[in-house]
């Protein structure tokens, strides 16, 4: 029996004009993609080589991580220019070559935007230092005085998302305040200067060619200007989703902002797109993705539930009918490049995200990993809306948890006090071909890449991949070349089908079955459906396996 799930309002002329609602966005980070001039690092050059990969995977779209000047205090998310090229990464005309060459593909290029702080080495703070507390230099970040004789002590009692106190001391006794590390200090976008600076950002790259930005701690930008202290749990640290009128997580403010850059992205004669990194409270997500907001946003929900039938139903169907109510598409990812990889996830004994700041040691099958992996991409490809591939998950790559520790570069082990290892393991660089490291990342004799690879990823390059007609490149392919030549994975249509315990059954359009068998025991598939493509080989009597996900045809 079919159950009626509740669809959005958009016409069906509109989902097909806007490219979009039901895009695939591959995110490439850009460190790690491909090594193109042999110094050990991802570059627009090493790019530039593999868009024709990019386009033969089937993806929509490529979403870089940020490409600027940068100390790499936070892996490129300091900014120190918002309008140039790092020159490890390669330069302006190399990035206006790849926007065009991406077009001539058929990929659209998103950027990474970064608006709730810069770098401490960006020429506005380097002024705000120079200049005396409360002068207009200054007021482009968050400067206060502190408390305590002579103000030795922080303003309030906010912690900061890597570890530690989100206020550092200046010489001059005054404290700025960063809510991640102190070399990105916080932006006070109460400052009509901010403002006008970040839509002329906006407008820079949207007249080279650019699709889209993809908006970094979009629900942080603004703080309650009380500055009030906060007792803060560690969960409520990085998103605040556990606790009402947060003083910078998710305020109100922040719309205001969105409706500005809304405009600016309606302005072009091809409307460019916006899609929002908002960690919210429950039923919060809409507010950003109104009419005149933001396009669309990550499904954190998602990617951090367990591969559990029940779970993950309650999780699409909120997901579906909360943007519903504002005609916003949802979207769906299962890795990123701040999260353990799915692979390694899905192998444990609790496969959701129960911390954003990973622990690492717990016990992993990657077989089971791996075979659940498969399903659940192929779950993801299935449903409606857009969906995100992370750069090394169509190869089946894990978590790299042994790095040695003089490797570690993200700031959270330090910030830490080394106790917490941070996601260097999901940006390893990715192996392309070859049996021993760099697997063609880089060219053999080059420089070693920024990050070490382990020796079996020679099982998983692109070029293994590629000669093995089960793989998990070889699904991933599957799927989205059915998502582009199937009528019934092309609009948003939706319904659960009922199913046995431990399963998930829904029909697309107008006779496709998606059919998720998570319990610990086959199934039977219905009568009168022919299998299109399965995440594994489904049983000689017919029967669906555990941990497999298979596309059927009426």
């Amino acid at each position: 029996m079919r159950n009626p799930t509740p669809t959005n309002d958009v016409t069906k002329d509109a989902v097909n004009s806007a490219w979009w609602r039901s895009a695939v966005i591959y995110q490439v980070y850009i460190r790690s993609f491909a090594d193109g001039d042999g110094d050990g690092t991802g570059d627009i050059a090493g790019l530039r080589s593999r868009l024709r990969y990019l386009a033969d995977l089937g993806v929509d779209a490529i979403w870089i991580n940020p490409w600027y000047p940068s100390p790499l205090a936070d892996g490129g998310y300091d900014v120190s220019d918002y309008r140039g090229i790092h020159p490890t990464y390669g330069t302006l005309d190399e990035a206006r070559k790849l926007i065009t060459e991406a077009h001539d593909l058929g990929l659209r290029v998103i950027l990474d935007i970064v608006p709730n702080h810069t770098s401490d080495q960006h020429a506005w703070f380097q002024e705000a230092l120079a200049a005396p507390p409360s002068s207009p230099e200054r007021d482009r970040f968050i400067f206060r005085d502190g408390k305590g004789e002579n103000g030795s002590l922080p303003p309030n009692d906010w912690h900061a998302a890597f570890g530690g106190p989100t206020w550092t001391r200046t010489p001059d006794g005054q404290w700025y305040l960063h809510l991640f590390a102190p070399e990105q200090p916080d932006l006070n976008w109460d400052n009509p200067e901010v403002r006008a600076e970040f839509e002329s950002i906006l407008h820079f790259w949207f007249d080279l060619g650019v699709d889209g930005f993809r908006i970094d701690v979009a629900h942080g930008m603004v703080k309650d200007p009380a500055l009030p202290d906060l007792r803060l749990t560690e969960f409520s640290v990085i998103t605040g989703e556990d606790q009402q009128n947060h003083p910078y997580w998710d305020r109100d403010g922040v719309h205001d902002i969105f409706r500005s850059w809304r405009a600016i992205a309606d302005s072009h004669p091809e409307p460019r797109v916006f899609v929002a990194e908002a960690h919210v409270r429950p039923g919060r997500m809409p507010d950003y993705l109104r009419a005149d907001e933001l396009h669309t946003a990550f499904n954190f929900d998602f990617l951090r539930c367990a591969l559990e039938a029940d779970k993950l139903k309650e999780v699409i169907d909120r997901t579906i009918t909360d943007l519903a109510k504002v005609g916003a598409p949802a979207t769906w990812v299962l890795s990123n490049h701040d999260e353990t990889r799915h692979v390694t996830r899905y192998g444990r004994a609790h496969t959701g995200v129960t911390t954003p700041m990973r622990h690492h040691g717990h016990p992993t099958d990657l077989t089971l990993g791996t075979r659940r992996a498969r399903a659940a991409a192929l779950l993801m490809l299935a449903l409606p809306g857009g969906a995100y591939i992370y750069q090394g998950e169509e190869l089946g790559l894990y978590e790299v948890e042994d790095l040695p520790e003089s490797a570690l570069q993200d700031p959270t082990w330090e910030r830490s006090g080394h106790t917490v290892r941070g996601r260097d393991g999901c940006r390893v660089p990715l192996p392309w071909a070859g049996d021993t490291p760099p697997f063609g990342f880089s060219t053999y004799g080059s420089a070693t890449p920024w990050l070490p690879q382990p020796d079996d990823w020679k099982s998983y390059t692109a070029e293994a991949n590629q000669a093995d007609r089960t793989s998990m490149l070889q699904l991933y392919r599957s799927a989205l070349r059915l998502r582009r030549t199937n009528p019934n994975l092309r609009g948003e249509e939706f319904r659960w089908l009922d199913s046995p315990p431990g399963t998930l059954f829904f029909e697309r359009g107008n006779g496709l079955l998606c059919a998720v068998n998570l319990s610990d025991r086959p199934i039977p598939l219905p009568d009168a459906w022919s299998p299109l493509l399965a995440s594994a080989p489904l049983s000689k009597d017919g029967t669906l396996p555990p941990d497999t996900t298979v596309l059927l045809l009426d």
